[in-house]
């Protein structure tokens, strides 16, 4: 990645609107806390770490996101909820730390390491005490099995990372969580990028400028 001269050190959020955006960077710097956050994700940016730059705050060309209308749920994994749901617990905001944590430790595919680092685990943390971010979890029994978070903004719901322990437990939590965004009045929510298992529930790139118009 390059990061090119014309970016700046952050005093405060340009409008995406209006700002020179290049690899979809729309700012360098700054405090990575709750107040930032919040303000962040209600103007559609959001921050992502990466080893060896201060930190970046991308606001992307494309933006993920899943439209509830077009929620599919493969026939296979209809069969597995059918089965294993009776066994699932789901709950809301029981452990906000410990899910960033397990998803900090997920191996993904062609990457190494994370960028859920201790910093970004006590600032989103600090947002969640302030009803400003979102995590649901799934149990058999006392055990963690998988888990999402994200931040809710006052009008969409950036999803950020999930995790898994058993097979499916994860695309489980999704669905939960939409079937809990649903009953929020909510229609939609951002997904950043658009990865094989969310293109498999119907999840699309959309322009820059129709999603800052959706906020």
């Amino acid at each position: 990645m390059t990061v090119v001269s014309v970016m700046f050190v952050l005093n405060d959020f340009p409008d995406p609107r209006a700002a020179e955006i290049e690899d979809d960077i729309i700012a360098i710097g700054g405090n990575l806390d709750a107040k930032n956050l919040k303000k962040s994700y209600a103007m559609g940016i959001f921050p992502w770490p990466h080893e060896g730059y201060p930190l970046l705050w991308f606001c992307p060309d494309k933006r993920g996101i899943l439209d509830f209308k077009d929620l599919h749920i493969p026939r296979s994994l209809e069969k597995w909820i059918k089965k294993n749901q009776p066994e699932i617990k789901v709950t809301i905001n029981e452990c906000f730390g410990d899910v960033m944590k397990e998803c900090q430790k997920q191996k993904r595919k062609d990457q190494k390491g994370s960028w859920i680092n201790p910093e970004m685990i006590k600032a989103y943390s600090d947002l969640q005490k302030k009803d400003g971010a979102l995590s649901l979890e799934c149990w058999m029994g006392d055990e963690l099995i998988s888990g999402i978070y994200g931040v809710m903004s006052k009008k969409y719901f950036s999803c950020e990372s999930m995790f898994f322990k058993k097979p499916n437990t994860s695309k489980y939590a999704f669905i939960q969580l939409v079937e809990y965004l649903k009953k929020q009045k909510m229609t939609w929510m951002d997904l950043q990028m658009v990865t094989d298992v969310s293109e498999s529930f119907g999840a699309k790139y959309i322009s820059r400028a129709d999603f800052l118009e959706r906020i």
